[in-house]
């Protein structure tokens, strides 16, 4: 039987600095927030004595999970989008020119807006943890 895909996924340090971003600049609803522990959640992570709290945030569709563990990782935020193993979240805004125009000023971008030659306009920015999004003309 198939699956079907239930949630992206992206660890921060701050749940609640990274909640108010993904709310504030996409716009998103908070569906849930819960914290997980126990044995099991440590060995089903893999990591020992984890504990992570939660939010899932509504991306009309696709549902984004923000994760603070505690004992925290190691830094993995990629540099640039061409490293390997780099992730991004791609979110669809009907004028991206106009997004970006409305952007908080403490929000790194990596560059104006660009529309690529297949005709689609894209801008990336950083959120508060340094992860890599994607604007895209929806």
């Amino acid at each position: 039987m198939p699956g079907s895909v239930h949630h992206t996924g992206t660890t921060v340090a701050d749940l609640d600095r990274a909640v108010d971003f993904y709310t504030e600049v996409f716009d998103l609803d908070v569906l849930a927030e819960f914290e997980a522990s126990g044995e099991e959640f440590a060995t089903g992570v893999g990591v020992e004595n984890a504990t992570g709290r939660f939010a899932h945030l509504d991306g009309d569709g696709t549902r984004v999970e923000l994760v603070e563990y505690e004992p925290a990782g190691g830094e993995a935020v990629a540099d640039s989008v061409n490293d390997r193993g780099a992730k991004h979240l791609g979110f669809g805004v009907e004028d991206v020119e106009a997004f970006y125009e409305a952007l908080p000023d403490d929000v790194e971008t990596l560059s104006e807006p660009q529309t690529s030659e297949t005709g689609t306009t894209i801008l990336f920015v950083r959120d508060p943890e340094g992860n890599l999004i994607e604007v895209l003309d929806a």
